[in-house]
C-alpha cells in the first residue's frame, strides 16, 4: 500500500510539473486579438490587453465584448517580479488605459475599479513573449488549449 501511495503521489507531482512547465495557452482573446482579463465577478466587465507602440493598451469591454467608454473607472498597475515589484504609470484614454510594458517574463498585475468607491478587482498574467510552437503566437496570447475544447 505504501509503494502504491508513493507512486500515485509521484505521478501526480509529475502531472502538476507538466502542467506548470508546458501548460501555456488557454487564454481568452478579445475582438482585437488581445488577452482578456476579468474585471468583474459576474463577467460583465472585461479588459482586453494588447501591445501598441511599445506599451500595453487595455480596452474596456462589456459582457458582449463591446467597447465601453471610460468615465469614472480607474486602473492601477504593478509590474516586475516578486522581489522587486514596481508601480507603473497608468494613463486614462477614452476607451481604456495605457501603461508601460513589463520586461519579458515579468508579471503584470492590474487593479480595476468601476467607481472610486468600488472594491478593486485584481487581474494578472505573466508577460511571456516566447513563440508557441503550435500556433506561432506569443505565449501570453496563445490559445492553443482553447482550440482543443
Amino acid at each position: 500500500m505504501r509503494i502504491k501511495t508513493t507512486i500515485t503521489l509521484l505521478l501526480a507531482a509529475l502531472g502538476l510539473l507538466n502542467v506548470t512547465a508546458f501548460g501555456h495557452g488557454g487564454v481568452e482573446l478579445g475582438p482585437n486579438g488581445g488577452r482578456i482579463l476579468e474585471f468583474s465577478k459576474n463577467e460583465s466587465m472585461h479588459g482586453e490587453v494588447t501591445v501598441k507602440d511599445g506599451k500595453f493598451s487595455i480596452a474596456l469591454l462589456d459582457k458582449d465584448m463591446k467597447p465601453v467608454k471610460v468615465t469614472q473607472q480607474s486602473l492601477s498597475a504593478t509590474g516586475g517580479n516578486r522581489e522587486k515589484p514596481e508601480k507603473l504609470a497608468v494613463e486614462k484614454t477614452e476607451s481604456g488605459f495605457t501603461l508601460p510594458l513589463v520586461k519579458e517574463g515579468d508579471w503584470l498585475i492590474v487593479q480595476y475599479k468601476e467607481t472610486p468607491e468600488a472594491k478593486a478587482v485584481t487581474a494578472r498574467f505573466a508577460y511571456d513573449t516566447a513563440t508557441c510552437s503550435k500556433c506561432k503566437a506569443q505565449e501570453w496570447i496563445c490559445q492553443c488549449d482553447q482550440k482543443k475544447k
